[in-house]
């Protein structure tokens, strides 16, 4: 009895060995990555404007009805639906500059890898197998799709985030408590929230196909608990109008991550995130493990949505993590059947955990900032010589403008869409974005908004031909970026 009580004992110090090493290898290997490819999580277009609004709502105390930094916003209402984000990342900012948010979005990254860990090892997947599903999905979520990085200093980090907390939570009924909990965040850090009703939904549903009364009373009163909890905001009710205004608008067909994934691969790039659904397909169409339905549900949904926008595709690589990893145990290969030394594993992460500081000093600059995307020259010329301009802007540049002019020179639009901007103007502005100029969209626009200086990318020289050569505009200045384009009196 003794000898059979001193068995277990080892075997489950092995397992929590083997545990401990699975978690330090997972966070190390995945924080290195994005310690490499640092720069890049500052590139999100709307960071400047939600850090302008952050700024704002603290010094005003109070979440701001309608947009100050346009001149064609209107009286239309502006949902922020992250001002709590915005505040957060304000403070961060205000306390640390671009390191601080550069080094919270590693942080929440490395936290988001610890989930998925914890949520596979729970399942039984050996660490070997948490440890392969785990760091593949984490590395290709964050930049499966350049110039869009779904690990990024935005708004969308937060979605990513409760999105795997709630698939852990409803995983693990003694831990549902989070899942409303976590709505309170979640409904005022990000229009995403939403998705936590569809995860909660699957769940409900397959209670519903077991008839399992326990488990749909219990997921039932969670759902009617997250509905109640989304009310905890500044805008009430109106949030669903906030998040309706941007679900199925047309400015959708025009941004990155709402489209296709088909019409936005490129090669290389494609190449590991398509090795990566083909094995998930391939596991799952021919393996026959013992796999909650919930989490099969989940990760084909979010695959399939994926071809259809682009941005549900991180999603899918999150929540297939514990169907690859139950796979990939199920395997009969012996490099994933049996354990790996733990130890190994520890020490392996403990290293890399090591490196991560020379890593960092090799891969961030010592002042690191916004990337060389966006006009700074420019905006610096605008502030000399037109300070009073009634400026025609590029999309791309909106938010920069917000960020570093707070409204002195007001911008025509930006990122913030059809949560802030009346259709008609979004419709006027798309006209604008064909590679061919459209004479009659440019003379329209420019003559009903009152334009008398645009900024706009070099790159697009059809435009100068447009301005310069038939209009008789002026190109007073050509910078790293973009050209400013000023109406002769």
């Amino acid at each position: 009895m003794r000898k059979l009580n001193a068995l277990s004992g080892s075997l489950a110090g092995a397992h929590i060995s083997g545990t401990v090493g699975a978690y330090i290898f997972i966070i190390a290997v995945t924080c290195s990555y994005y310690v490499a490819i640092a720069p890049l999580l500052l590139g999100h277009t709307d960071l400047g404007w939600h850090l302008a609004a952050g700024d704002l709502i603290r010094s005003q105390g109070s979440v701001p009805a309608h947009d100050i930094w346009s001149f064609t916003a209107g009286d239309k209402r502006w949902y922020n639906l992250s001002w709590l984000w915005d505040i957060l990342a304000s403070l961060l900012f205000r306390e640390g500059g671009f390191t601080a948010l550069m080094l919270a979005t590693i942080f929440l990254g490395g936290l988001i890898a610890g989930c998925l860990a914890a949520i596979c090892l729970a399942s039984k997947a050996t660490p070997l197998s948490t440890c392969i599903a785990v760091i593949f999905a984490c590395i290709l979520y964050p930049t499966f799709a350049v110039p869009d990085v779904f690990l990024a200093a935005s708004p969308n980090i937060a979605t990513l985030f409760f999105c795997v907390i709630f698939y852990g939570a409803c995983l693990s009924p003694r831990h549902l408590w989070l899942v409303p909990t976590s709505m309170v965040l979640w409904v005022n850090m990000h229009g995403g929230f939403v998705l936590g009703f569809f995860i909660v939904g699957v769940f409900v549903a397959v209670a519903l196909l077991r008839r399992d009364a326990t488990a749909l009373r219990a997921y039932s009163l969670i759902m009617l608990a997250c509905a109640a909890a989304t009310l905890a905001n500044p805008l009430g009710w109106h949030v669903y109008e906030g998040v309706l205004s941007t679900l199925g608008h047309f400015v959708q067909q025009y941004i990155t991550e709402w489209q296709p994934y088909l019409t936005t691969m490129t090669a290389p790039q494609s190449i590991p995130t398509c090795a990566y659904m083909i094995l998930f397909v391939v596991l799952e169409l021919t393996n026959r493990a013992a796999i909650p339905a919930e989490p099969r549900l989940l990760s084909w949904c979010f695959l399939l949505l994926g071809f259809l926008q682009l941005r549900y595709l991180s999603i899918f690589f999150l929540f297939s993590t514990l169907p690859v990893a139950l796979h990939l145990s199920d395997l009969r290969w012996p490099v994933v059947k049996h354990s790996v030394n733990e130890s190994l594993l520890g020490a392996a992460g403990l290293s890399v955990l090591c490196l991560l500081p020379f890593l960092y000093w090799h891969a961030v600059p010592e002042k690191p900032g916004l990337p060389p995307i966006y006009p700074e020259s420019e905006l610096a010329y605008l502030e000399r010589h037109f300070p009073h301009a009634h400026l025609l802007n590029h999309w791309n540049y909106g938010g920069f403008l917000i960020f570093r002019n707070r409204g002195a020179i007001p911008v025509f639009v930006d990122g913030r869409a059809a949560t802030t901007y009346p259709d008609t103007l979004l419709r006027d502005y798309f006209d604008l974005i064909t590679w061919d100029v459209d004479e009659a969209a440019w003379k329209r626009v420019l003559q009903k908004y009152d334009i008398d200086t645009v900024l706009w990318p070099k790159a697009h020289a059809q435009l100068a031909s447009f301005l310069v050569g038939k209009e008789k505009w002026t190109q007073v200045f050509s910078g790293d970026v973009a050209n400013i384009y000023v109406k002769e009196p």
